[in-house]
């Protein structure tokens, strides 16, 4: 009992808040960080913060994770989405998806290392060929 009642406070204590936002234009050096370190490669920053397409999970007072959104006539588009290393784990990147579902029908194309992230969103999912790259589509009506 005190080993579980151990875990559970320790569990407790590193318990992740964050609050999910749209991005201004004072986050595009942290929003181009995150998605540099995961070495994803999205043009347009600043144009899509400026439509609303850039949705943010800041904890601390700062920017944990980012999803960058493109949208179009019959879905939209996740075009990146990128959390902390240290944050990983702890819902963040499900809660931008989350987020982004008040758009309408989501697609993501993405490899074989994030596949179970989309699964576990309901993805329904697709190889695109042989190259182990994805498709996934997520209907949210």
């Amino acid at each position: 009992m005190t080993v579980v009642t151990s875990i559970s406070s320790l569990a407790e204590r590193f318990r992740v808040e964050f609050e999910l936002g749209s991005a201004d234009t004072d986050d595009v050096l942290a929003v181009r960080s995150l998605l540099d370190a995961a070495l994803l490669d999205v043009e347009g920053i600043e144009s899509r913060i400026e439509s609303g397409d850039v949705l943010t999970a800041s904890a601390d007072g700062r920017i944990v994770g980012v999803i960058v959104l493109d949208p179009a006539a019959d879905a939209t588009h996740i075009a990146g989405i990128a959390v902390q290393r240290r944050r990983r784990g702890n819902g963040i990147g499900g809660a931008l998806v989350r987020a982004a579902t008040d758009r309408g029908r989501l697609t993501a194309e993405f490899d074989e290392r994030v596949l179970p992230f989309y699964e576990s969103l309901g993805f329904a999912i697709d190889p695109t060929g042989g190259d182990g790259r994805y498709r996934g589509v997520l209907d949210t009506a």
